[in-house]
């Protein structure tokens, strides 16, 4: 998984000069790797502000629900150490399905315009709290794929620390995203605060998660990789300029000019950091 790949050498490649040998990743499978991604563990969160809206509330939250008790359970029948956003996402999703099952139509209601605002504040306190009580949320994550004694290594731990900072600073931007559209704007469908604004910055830190451990890595190793510059992560994100640029013109409200000029700017940007990030050719 992307949060410690960085973790261990890359097969034939040795440390650069002064650096620190890599710890040793544990082999794992194929499923061993997607469950130790911290993305799973954020699935749940990430369907729910998908689906969620009028109309939608119990079948959002039954859809997280469920999701986030099968990859619960899933971890569990196969061995995997319980971790804290887990056990939180089952928590949080199945009292809110029981919640909207009894509710009153006036809190039904009230969920219904607020829910998404509390799901974006409360994995965003999880994480942040988790950073706080110095137990990152990608930590456990990470642990699965490292051997124990490098637990407590100081590369390891700043590793997972950053990446969950980046997390937290995703979900602090989505929550006062969702916040101004409900608040200020008493529009919760807004295409801008509702959608984009929160869906970029989640996109980013996926990338960024996947990315950076790649490119220490590299950088251990000595080489140069193109595929872990900088270049090469503003290259996974700017796409999703084009696609923003689509949306807006696809769904309205905004003026059109916004649309096509965030659609050219994607375009044009991707191909100058692909470009900047493609391996140089070798002589002849």
């Amino acid at each position: 998984m992307a949060v410690t790949e960085s973790l261990a050498p890359a097969p034939g490649a040795s440390p650069a000069p002064g650096a620190h040998p890599a710890p040793a990743a544990v082999a794992l499978s194929t499923l061993d790797k997607l469950l130790a991604n911290p993305l799973v563990g954020l699935s749940p969160w990430i369907l729910y502000s998908v689906m969620e809206g009028p109309g939608r509330l119990e079948l959002s939250a039954a859809v997280a629900a469920g999701l986030a008790v099968f990859i619960l359970s899933l971890n569990w029948i196969r061995g995997s150490s319980p971790k804290i956003l887990e056990f939180s996402d089952v928590t949080y999703f199945v009292a809110l399905t029981i919640v909207v099952a009894l509710a009153s139509p006036g809190t039904h209601r009230w969920l219904e315009l607020w829910g998404g605002e509390v799901a974006n504040i409360a994995v965003f306190v999880i994480a942040f709290g988790s950073v706080l009580a110095r137990q990152p949320f990608t930590l456990q994550y990470a642990r699965e794929q490292v051997a124990k004694e490098y637990w407590h290594e100081p590369e390891f731990l700043r590793v997972n620390y950053l990446i969950t900072w980046v997390w937290v600073a995703a979900f602090a931007i989505e929550a006062a995203s969702g916040a101004y559209g409900d608040l200020v704007l008493r529009n919760s469908n807004n295409i801008w605060t509702g959608w984009i604004i929160q869906t970029l910055p989640l996109i980013v830190a996926a990338q960024f998660t996947i990315w950076y451990p790649s490119r220490l890595d590299a950088i251990r190793a000595g080489r140069h990789d193109a595929a872990t510059t900088v270049s090469a992560f503003l290259g996974t994100v700017t796409p999703w300029i084009t696609i923003t640029g689509i949306i807006v013109l696809s769904v309205g409200g905004t003026p059109e000019s916004v649309g096509i000029a965030l659609l050219a700017a994607g375009i044009v940007l991707t191909k100058v950091f692909t470009q900047q990030a493609r391996p140089a050719s070798s002589p002849a």
